[in-house]
């Protein structure tokens, strides 16, 4: 990797964009392998295919937080935020994420409350926490530290606390020269970190405390009392569930999958104990160039997720590609044994369709469907399949009386041909050319 100061960013944004030009002094640019389309384009004549520059959308954010960091010492109100490292397993860095400021920032670290904002405020979000870094074990969450029992105490809390970070140097500001990465905040080595006192959740509490309770069975009881999904996994993180002698600490991203997983196979578990939907259902949610299609069929339980990414998009960068890159997974009504291809997404689709299949008491086939056009300038997180899946179950479905006519009314709301959809699908092929044994016996 390559660290060099950014001097075509100063050509192609103004100073008005973020407050002071002389921001852009202090970032500086990573390059990585996949970043000679970048330094070819310098923002301006958008080779990448996206709608946006998405190294200009992160270099604004960085640039209007970066001049509010000037000293080693962050002081500001944390939503709470934490953070667990995967990098170096089992020792991997662990710390707060405070931003450079007070008031209610609860917003900057709970992606349940993000749906309907733009591009830009989600990048603001993730740039305005800083990350103070350190060392530990995975196994320290059997018997803790003194940094780790600050975190999981601010794990508790239902509400941002006033916390002071110190850092042992002033946070780079690094951007990171592609389009692929998802957007993160400053970071330093931490020297110390304190809190202020933490509103605690009592729920969360429990759990905590009760040590011969067994992970899974913790994530499920806290969904059960209203949890929000985005706390679990942050508590999940930390190790805080389990019994005492097999608590470990569990990277943000792999908890974030961890209990999308644990919670949508609950869920699916009470869904096959209720009788089957009466009609087709089409449902669909447009959200940051993200088209959503949901169709249930009045059959006993199954799930697929298919996602199409068009040209210039994160996972089809080429904008000359003839056409969209489709992957998908499914899973019969007995589930599934192997880790999908589509990785995370996968259980966040499938805890939001097994949520309302059951607050409805019903059960459904459900096929989910993902077009991912350029404006999706770049990866977000998981979150956003979770709450666009969510949304777009929550509106009023179309309903039918046959598989065809549903299917094509999603079509409408979507670009792809259903031909390209149904030759990706496991699904619409059995649904559309297997016979089923009542036509035999009827």
């Amino acid at each position: 990797m390559l660290s060099t100061q950014i001097k075509w960013l100063r050509e192609v944004i103004s100073p008005e964009q973020v407050g002071e030009l002389a921001a852009f002094r202090e970032i500086k640019v990573t390059r990585v392998p996949s970043s000679s389309t970048c330094l070819l384009c310098k923002g301006g004549r958008m080779l990448c295919g996206k709608l946006r520059c998405p190294i200009i959308a992160k270099a604004q954010s960085l640039a209007r937080s970066s001049l509010r960091i000037t000293s080693p010492r962050i002081q500001g109100s944390t939503p709470p935020g934490v953070f667990v490292g995967r990098i170096g397993y089992p020792k991997v860095y662990i710390g707060p994420m405070v931003p450079p400021f007070r008031g209610d920032t609860e917003i900057l670290d709970t992606p349940e409350l993000w749906l309907g904002k733009g591009i830009q405020d989600i990048i603001d979000y993730r740039f305005a926490l800083i990350r103070g870094k350190a060392r530990a074990s995975v196994y320290d969450a059997q018997s803790g530290s003194r940094l780790l029992d600050l975190l999981q105490e601010l794990a508790l809390g239902k509400r941002p606390v006033d916390a002071e970070a110190v850092l042992t140097r002033v946070p780079r500001k690094v951007l990171t020269l592609s389009g692929e990465t998802q957007p993160f905040g400053p970071s330093a080595p931490l020297r110390s970190f304190t809190a202020s006192e933490v509103s605690v959740d009592h729920r969360i509490e429990g759990a905590f405390y009760d040590r011969d309770l067994k992970a899974a069975d913790a994530v499920v009881g806290l969904y059960d009392d209203g949890v929000l999904v985005t706390r679990i996994q942050r508590a999940f993180s930390l190790g805080m569930f389990g019994t005492g002698k097999r608590r470990k600490l569990v990277p943000t991203r792999w908890s974030i999958t961890a209990v999308d997983s644990i919670l949508s196979q609950e869920l699916i578990d009470r869904v096959k104990q209720h009788d089957t939907i009466d009609e087709y259902r089409v449902y669909s949610f447009t959200y940051l160039d993200n088209r959503f299609a949901a169709i249930l069929m009045p059959e006993s339980w199954s799930f697929e997720w298919i996602e199409a990414w068009f040209p210039g998009t994160t996972w089809n960068p080429d904008k000359r590609a003839a056409t969209p890159a489709m992957m998908g997974d499914f899973e019969p009504y007995r589930g599934r044994t192997t880790y999908p291809d589509v990785g995370g997404c996968y259980y966040a689709c499938r805890l939001a369709v097994a949520e309302q299949l059951n607050q409805e008491r019903r059960q459904a086939s459900a096929l989910v469907l993902r077009e991912i056009h350029p404006g999706y300038i770049l990866p977000l997180g998981v979150w956003g399949v979770r709450e666009g899946v969510r949304a777009a179950l929550r509106t009023e479905p179309q309903k039918f009386d046959n598989l065809q006519a549903a299917l094509n009314h999603a079509m409408t709301k979507l670009t792809i041909p259903l031909k390209k959809w149904i030759e990706n699908s496991e699904l619409l092929k059995r649904a559309l050319f297997q016979k089923k044994l009542t036509e035999f016996t009827a």
